[in-house]
């Protein structure tokens, strides 16, 4: 899918003094002279994919900026390796999958490299792992008007996706099978996949020969929830981060209790 070509402005906006509401400008370079997007269709355009997103409201203020790394040096490299992948996007297009414990930021860091590809003119969407398979379920009622292929189109099409909170659903066939039938049409058409987990990465118990009583003691992995064959794709198509630190939630509620 081709990044998005500026949006032109709205007729019935005022006219910019600039462009004269044409949305190009004249730029000069000594005696040459050539014509160029102007800012206020930029403006437009970045609105525009904004507003197509879907960046939940509690994610809209999610900045590298406001990101609180609390002097963590691990938290602090996953903010620079975030921030450094979004500069060079699309030289560098491969997608990231940051694992590590709920409320260290994962989903903040991810919004907030999404916000400054959009920035760039890419479109981007966020998508709630948990609620993608409600809805593609939901897509099985005939009383519903949408079909699965309706509700994965946008998955399978935009540049970039952000595949939030992957694994948090109890594994099954059908969970696997999804999972894979997203994850692969991306990988086969190179779009860029950025994918949070609360699963640390690590085999399956299956692949690591784990049985019985040590099985049901064991540490669910991200290869128990999405199995070792999606586990292996997701490694074809990201690069790994990992982010360590407390529960930033937890923090500022004993912050607010004091």
């Amino acid at each position: 899918m081709p990044r998005s070509t500026p949006a032109k402005p709205r007729k019935d906006s005022p006219a910019c003094p600039v462009c004269g509401g044409t949305g190009w400008k004249n730029v000069r370079s000594g005696r040459q002279r050539r014509v160029t997007r102007c800012d206020c269709a930029l403006q437009i355009q970045e609105q525009h994919l904004r507003n197509a997103s879907g960046i939940p409201a509690r994610y809209l203020e999610c900045e590298f900026q406001n990101y609180a790394a609390d002097f963590n040096p691990g938290l602090a490299a996953a903010k620079i390796t975030l921030e450094k992948w979004a500069e060079q996007y699309p030289l560098d297009a491969s997608g990231l999958l940051l694992v590590g414990p709920s409320g260290v930021g994962k989903t903040h860091l991810s919004v907030a490299a999404m916000k400054r590809l959009i920035q760039k003119g890419i479109a981007c969407l966020f998508c709630d792992y948990r609620e993608l398979l409600k809805r593609i379920q939901n897509s099985y009622n005939p009383s519903v008007q949408a079909t699965e292929l309706e509700v994965l189109k946008p998955i399978f099409e935009t540049e970039v996706v952000l595949l939030d909170d992957l694994g948090a659903v109890k594994p099954s066939e059908w969970v696997w099978d999804t999972v894979s039938l997203i994850l692969n049409s991306r990988y086969n058409e190179k779009r860029t996949t950025l994918i949070t987990s609360n699963y640390l990465d690590g085999p399956s118990a299956a692949a690591d020969g784990v049985e019985g009583a040590r099985r049901a003691a064991r540490e669910e992995t991200l290869g128990d929830r999405i199995g070792e064959r999606m586990r292996s794709r997701l490694f074809e198509m990201c690069r790994l981060v990992q982010l360590n630190g407390r529960d930033y939630r937890q923090r500022f509620r004993t912050a607010v209790a004091r």
